[in-house]
């Protein structure tokens, strides 16, 4: 009887060679693999970048951290988030901080929403500290009502511009 013969895969009659033994496919899997691997790099550090943008405190000129500071503070309620905007030390929003609670309180007491929007006057600046005039408008959200004041934000050059006293001049 005859010993039965091995022979490699490729070399047996109606086998076909392996998909990618080529030299010529392993090139271009290699290629392929290193092109989508740089892309998914530079896709992760361009979403960094618009991330790091999109989510930059902005506190280069007052009007901005005004801005930034009562959205955070009257419209937003959120303390946390005005806090970036505020004084280090030294600050004094206890004529702001009323002003807000007793727009809560008028719309616990009356069942209403109640809107904020301001406008800021003008800013002036003297060195590392100035002021901005600020018109603020409150608005129930059925359109019911609204009434005004005006403010006088002091705002500091502290590592970037940041509001400290707020003052009713109404």
């Amino acid at each position: 009887m005859s010993k039965p013969v091995s022979r490699p895969l490729g070399s047996l009659p109606g086998a076909r060679r392996g998909r990618f033994q080529s030299r010529r496919a392993r090139l271009a899997l290699a290629l392929t693999g290193g092109l989508l691997a740089l892309l998914c790099v530079g896709g992760v550090g361009a979403f960094y970048v618009l991330y790091d943008e999109a989510t930059e405190i902005k506190r280069d000129t007052p009007g901005a951290v005004v801005t930034n500071f009562l959205g955070a503070y009257l419209s937003n309620r959120n303390d946390q988030e005005a806090a970036l905007y505020q004084c280090k030390s030294g600050s004094d929003l206890s004529a702001l901080q009323a002003y807000r609670d007793d727009t809560a309180r008028r719309e616990k007491e009356f069942s209403v929403g109640i809107t904020m929007t301001w406008r800021i006057v003008s800013v002036t600046t003297d060195g590392a500290s100035g002021v901005a005039k600020v018109d603020v408008s409150r608005r129930i959200s059925d359109g019911s009502g609204r009434d005004g004041s005006s403010w006088d934000l002091t705002v500091e050059d502290q590592d970037g511009w940041r509001v400290c006293v707020a003052t009713r001049t109404e």
